[in-house]
C-alpha cells in the first residue's frame, strides 16, 4: 500500500520498499548492461551550457537529452554514440502497469546517477505532450531527501527521505508541482557498485490514443 500523507498534493504516492532486494540488484544489474550500449553522458543547460549535477542515460524508444544548443527534448538516439537507446526493463513496465493503470506504456525511463554531494534543482517534468500520464520514480541505492512543493517555484517544500527500492508516482496535481532532490546520503548503502544513487524516472512522452 503507498503511504501519502494527506497534506501532499493530490495524485501523488510513495511506495516504500516496493522492490526487494534481489529486484534491486536484477534492476541494477540491467542498468550497468544498458550503459554498455548506451553510456552515462552529462546533460547541460539550454543556453548558458552549464551542466547538471548528475550524469545520465535512458531506457526506451526515446530518451531525455538537453543542450545548449537545442535545449530539452526527447529523442530515440543517444546523443554521443548516435545508437537506439536499450530497451526498458519488463520489470519496470509491469510496474508501471501495476501502479498508474495507465492505459499506454511509458516511452522514457531516465537513469540519473547521483554521485557525492549531487543535487537536482526544483524543476517540473513538463517536455512531454501528455501530461496526463504520471511520472514514475525508482530509487536505488544511497538515500535520498526529496522535496516536493507547489505549482510555482520557491514557497514551502515537504521533505521524503526515499530510500533504495522505494518507488514515487507523481500523477494528478502533484504532475504539476515543482520537486527537487536537496540531498544524497553518500555511502549509506552498497547497492550501486561506485556509490552513490541510481533514479530511473519513467515518463510517457507522446499523447495516448488508447
Amino acid at each position: 500500500m503507498p503511504a501519502c500523507p494527506q497534506d501532499l498534493r493530490q495524485g501523488f504516492a510513495h511506495y516504500p520498499g516496493y522492490f526487494s532486494l534481489q529486484e534491486q540488484q536484477s534492476l541494477i544489474a540491467a542498468v550497468r548492461a544498458g550503459v554498455q550500449h548506451a553510456p552515462f553522458f552529462i546533460p547541460r543547460m539550454p543556453g548558458t551550457g552549464a551542466p547538471l549535477s548528475v550524469v545520465m542515460s535512458n531506457f526506451g524508444p526515446l530518451g531525455w537529452v538537453a543542450d545548449k544548443e537545442k535545449g530539452y527534448r526527447y529523442q530515440g538516439a543517444h546523443p554521443k554514440t548516435k545508437q537506439d537507446w536499450p530497451a526498458m526493463p519488463q520489470r519496470l513496465l509491469d510496474m508501471w502497469d501495476a501502479l498508474t493503470a495507465y492505459p499506454c506504456p511509458p516511452e522514457a525511463c531516465l537513469i540519473n546517477w547521483y554521485r557525492e554531494g549531487n543535487k537536482m534543482g526544483a524543476h517540473i517534468d513538463n517536455d512531454e505532450q501528455d501530461a496526463r500520464a504520471p511520472v514514475v520514480s525508482v530509487s536505488l541505492g544511497d538515500p535520498a531527501m526529496f522535496r516536493l512543493g507547489g505549482p510555482k517555484r520557491g514557497g514551502p517544500t515537504q521533505g521524503i527521505k526515499l530510500f533504495s527500492g522505494d518507488v514515487v508516482v507523481m500523477g494528478g496535481e502533484s504532475r504539476f508541482c515543482y520537486h527537487s532532490v536537496s540531498r544524497i546520503f553518500y555511502g549509506e548503502s552498497t547497492l550501486v557498485p561506485r556509490g552513490g544513487r541510481i533514479n530511473l524516472t519513467l515518463r510517457r512522452v507522446n499523447l495516448c490514443q488508447a
